[in-house]
């Protein structure tokens, strides 16, 4: 391994090495009944399409058959999001998630739904979640079920990343840059699970945090709904 990334033989130990779960629970069966389609959304190629560095996909091509390249009957579609793919990575397709190999799921599906967050001063600090899924991901609604395992795995993952494929650096660090500009101008803090083990509210302004509760963090959608029942058995 060196400055240009990975190779495909790297993959067993990465995936080996960030093998925790997200939670405890089974957080897909808590947000399936909510997508039309009875799926979790995370694997619902309608709502998120995984990707995979080169190297990965040539890794998962020798060793399972669980992914394909994706493909879309609907050409501008299919070339928006190619041209918005990044660099060096592919888009691919699971055989569903009924047919899930744990042990060979992507880097983006372990990810999912967070990513890497760099500060003004280039430093990443912590997990971010794509705030695009709000209304629809059980996880972002209950940061306080991500598991200690979990974050200090993605956190060790992602310092090979970033400091092995400067590119991705950058392309993280313009992603926050985005989520300042979108939570600025809606007034909004951002929630960071902190690579410390604390969770904090950041001004997307100043930089400040504030150390709050994970159970304290806001709620969107239909989870947003479910906090007002009055029966806890009936929460989600």
């Amino acid at each position: 391994m060196g400055t240009n990334g990975f190779l495909s033989d790297d993959f067993k130990q990465l995936y080996a090495n960030f093998s925790a779960p997200i939670a405890e629970v089974d957080c897909g069966f808590r947000c399936s009944p909510y997508n039309e389609r009875g799926i979790p959304f995370c694997c619902d190629i309608h709502h998120a399409i995984p990707t995979a560095y080169h190297p990965e996909w040539d890794y998962l091509q020798k060793n399972t058959d669980l992914w394909k390249e994706w493909r879309s009957d609907d050409a501008k579609l299919a070339a928006g999001l190619r041209e918005q793919t990044p660099q060096g990575q592919v888009l691919i397709a699971c055989r569903g998630f009924q047919h899930c190999q744990r042990e060979f799921r992507s880097l983006t599906c372990r990810a999912f739904p967070f990513f890497p967050y760099i500060t003004r001063e280039g430093k990443f600090i912590g997990l971010a979640y794509y705030w695009q899924y709000e209304e629809r991901c059980w996880v972002i609604n209950h940061l306080d079920v991500v598991t200690p395992q979990y974050l200090n795995q993605f956190v060790a993952l992602y310092e090979e990343i970033l400091s092995s494929m400067p590119d991705e650096f950058e392309a993280f660090r313009s992603y926050s840059i985005t989520m300042r500009r979108v939570f600025g101008r809606k007034h909004r803090t951002i929630s960071l699970l902190h690579r410390n083990g604390n969770c904090y509210r950041l001004s997307p302004g100043s930089g400040r945090m504030r150390k709050v509760s994970p159970g304290l963090f806001h709620k969107f959608g239909p989870y947003l709904v479910a906090e007002t029942l009055p029966f806890p058995d009936e929460k989600v």
